[in-house]
């Protein structure tokens, strides 16, 4: 089947992380501004909260949210908080990454540029305590939003990648079979075969993480993003 659309993940392969610490800074102060608990209390219990996102990111395929954040993290001490206060904390957890963002990867807005005047394009994002909400902000503020036709993230879908469902909503949009998607990503378990087992093609991008390199089953490795766009007359 011909390719007829092609999807790009964030993490990893548009955007690499930066701001982290300062991100997580943010989200204790809050925590601790409305709850009075001693910041030593919360950062152990935000760890727990974290420890518990990716567990269900990985065991059960499926992302938690800021709101889950603030409630894991009241349980995790025994604390209760009006539901005001709480989503007032939820929204500094989620927004932290507007304040300090990761950057664009080298050349990633030209490659996005590129692929789309060949073909329609989408983004298939697993997300975290930043929501897709906070990750369509940085897209616009970078420039990348006006090229992309659908924007699916896993909060809003309530599944993660490999699910079917990142997939299919994606080529729904972009008015093509989930077969017909070139779906561009990092992660082997999640991006690659998340698009092969739907019969779609897959590419990994190993610019950032380069631990899938010479272990994917992907039909196309890029290192950098000038290899994709030299690569894409040849994709049609």
């Amino acid at each position: 089947m011909a390719v007829r659309a092609i999807t790009f993940d964030f993490w990893g392969t548009l955007f690499r992380d930066a701001g982290s610490e300062e991100r997580q800074r943010i989200r204790l102060d809050a925590f601790v501004k409305t709850t009075g608990v001693d910041a030593d209390v919360v950062t152990a219990a935000m760890q727990a909260t974290f420890q518990e996102f990716q567990r269900s990111h990985i065991e059960d395929q499926r992302t938690l949210t800021p709101k889950d954040a603030v409630r894991l993290t009241c349980e995790n001490i025994g604390v209760s908080i009006n539901p005001r206060a709480a989503k007032r904390v939820a929204d500094a957890f989620a927004t932290a990454i507007l304040k300090y963002p990761p950057v664009p990867i080298d050349d990633a807005l030209e490659a996005v540029r590129v692929a789309a005047r060949h073909l329609p394009i989408g983004l298939i994002s697993d997300t975290g305590v930043s929501p897709g909400s906070s990750l369509r902000q940085l897209m616009s503020i970078e420039g990348f939003s006006g090229y992309f036709t659908a924007f699916t993230f896993s909060d809003e879908v309530g599944v993660a990648k490999p699910q079917a469902p990142m997939f299919e909503r994606t080529a729904r949009i972009l008015n093509v079979a989930p077969n017909e998607l070139l779906h561009i990503g990092d992660l082997q378990p999640t991006d690659i075969l998340g698009a092969q087992r739907l019969g779609g093609k897959a590419a990994l991008f190993a610019g950032v993480n380069a631990r899938f390199v010479g272990n994917t089953t992907a039909e196309y490795t890029f290192t950098h993003w000038r290899e994709f766009i030299k690569f894409l007359p040849n994709l049609r």
